[in-house]
């Protein structure tokens, strides 16, 4: 099966707030920056179900995202900030602010790939 392309949107949500509070390499942080929000309808075309991985990409890097269907417009896709979303985003196109555009990266996503491991910097 073929990809969808989209815009990528980054947020900072409730819940990766809450998480960030006990530590940023707990697994349900990590979990929750691995977390992309997906219209229902996007997911049924890629043929996902709730919590399947999708593999990310961008003109700058490739991620493995796990599905999680949420009341948003098709082909607007949201990932919390993180060292995930950091990979689809160059450091050098920054429309000379010096910063990324963090909220219109344009993305395909298609599904396959393992879910989400997560590195651990610490080691």
């Amino acid at each position: 099966m073929s990809g969808i392309s989209g815009l990528l949107v980054t947020v900072r949500s409730a819940k990766q707030g809450a998480e960030m509070q006990q530590g940023k390499f707990r697994e349900e942080y990590l979990q929750e920056i691995a977390s992309l929000r997906i219209n229902p309808e996007d997911m049924a075309e890629l043929a996902l179900s709730e919590g399947e991985p999708a593999r990310l990409a961008s003109a700058h890097g490739e991620v493995i995202v796990t599905c999680r269907p949420t009341d948003v417009p098709r082909g607007l896709f949201f990932l919390p900030v993180g060292p995930l979303a950091n990979q689809l985003f160059s450091a050098a196109d920054t429309d000379g602010t010096g910063v990324p555009d963090w909220k219109r990266q344009q993305v395909t996503i298609a599904p396959g790939g393992a879910k989400a491991e997560h590195h651990d910097p610490q080691r």
